[in-house]
């Protein structure tokens, strides 16, 4: 019998024998015991907490051959059967990606729904960027670009790669875990096809991830793969800048962050973006890096880049093509009235635009293809 390093049955093993509660193991996943999960994670101690969202908390474990894991208790609750559970857990197992985080087994005892991931070192983006003091880790720029450029090309598999394609439609920094070495990889992939009708991730509850939400998403639950998009761009921004999405405290006129990128761009000042704590950086590097989040943020998700455009965009070899460039679309006041948006060059007015009217603009959409990038003239 073959297992991978971390303890989960590789794609392709057809062991049917190792069983819970009478449960036949998937082929690519572990089942785990919940005794034996809850000796891992000492009774899941507060002091092995590393992670907490949308879908329930992370606790930090050990098994009994010493290995180290993230293990993830659900807090949703699956509408779905034992049998259709480990079908989509067995799915999202078998995807394995460089810069995506490996599932490597499951508890479906009783109620309860766990989770378990390979141990990611660094915890996540959020806290080495935009977390407490304490908890940050020194991020230089070759750092920096790397965790873009790492994640682009896991939402590029995900995207384009996988059959059937996976939406992850949460991305932010809190789902951007760090490996010993600081390279990304993309955690809670594929939860959302566990709990279609209790997850919407468009509540007052999830509000940290307002500053992500597509508008589109945001107004009507329209979820594309250009809503990671723009997620993925506004991710961006808070790679550069160090600064969070979430928080409308940046620059004098108390803009948000995706709404003072394009003010600095319109104005030729993009460069004041950059987190002063970058003090030696490749400055036509970091402002193609800028550019190419705005392009992911248009209003319109049809002007948004694919993940594969994107992964070429943020090249040295390509020209973007920013005659194409548009205001982004940001999203007003979400605590408010829901679902309505405003391109970032629209007035400052304080009401926000009708619903029927942001949903028009959204489907003013170009007509004929576009070219995001130009080839470099050799």
């Amino acid at each position: 019998m073959t297992f991978c390093c971390l303890g989960g049955f590789l794609a392709g093993t057809r062991d049917t024998t190792q069983t819970v509660d009478g449960l036949l193991s998937p082929k690519n996943i572990k089942l785990f015991s919940y005794i034996e999960l809850r000796s891992a994670t000492k009774n899941f101690h507060p002091s092995n907490r590393i992670g907490r969202g949308g879908f329930g908390t992370v606790y930090r474990g050990t098994l009994r051959d010493g290995t180290e894991v993230a293990v993830k208790s659900l807090s949703a609750e699956s509408k779905q059967g034992v049998h259709e559970f480990l079908t989509e857990i067995d799915m999202i197992a078998d995807v394995r990606h460089p810069n995506l985080v490996t599932l490597i087994g499951c508890c479906v005892q009783g109620n309860h729904r766990i989770l378990v991931y390979e141990y990611v070192e660094n915890n996540s983006l959020a806290y080495a960027l935009l977390g407490p003091e304490n908890k940050r880790i020194e991020l230089d720029w070759n750092r920096r670009s790397a965790i873009c450029m790492g994640t682009a090309n896991g939402l590029a598999f995900l995207h384009e790669e996988l059959e059937p394609h996976i939406v992850h439609r949460d991305i932010k920094a809190s789902n951007i875990l760090l490996d010993k070495d600081l390279l990304p990889k993309i955690g809670d992939f594929g939860l959302a096809k566990l709990f279609p009708n209790n997850i919407t991730h468009i509540s007052t509850r999830v509000a940290g991830t307002v500053g992500y939400l597509a508008p589109e998403y945001a107004m009507r639950g329209q979820l594309t793969k250009k809503a990671d998009v723009y997620s993925f761009g506004i991710l961006i921004l808070e790679i550069i800048s160090g600064r969070s999405s979430a928080k409308a405290t940046w620059s004098a006129m108390q803009k948000f962050l995706l709404e003072w990128t394009w003010q600095l761009y319109e104005e030729g000042r993009l460069l004041e973006l950059v987190d002063p704590e970058l003090e030696e950086y490749p400055e036509e590097e970091v402002l193609r890096f800028i550019k190419v989040a705005l392009f992911c943020t248009q209003a319109a998700c049809k002007q948004r880049p694919d993940m594969k455009q994107v992964v070429t965009m943020l090249s040295s070899h390509t020209r973007l093509n920013e005659k194409i460039l548009m205001a982004p679309g940001l999203v007003k006041d979400l605590m408010g009235i829901k679902g309505d948006f405003r391109p970032a060059n629209s007035s400052n007015s304080e009401t926000p635009i009708p619903s029927t009217s942001s949903a028009k603009s959204a489907t003013n959409l170009l007509s004929s293809p576009m070219s995001f990038t130009e080839i470099m003239p050799r």
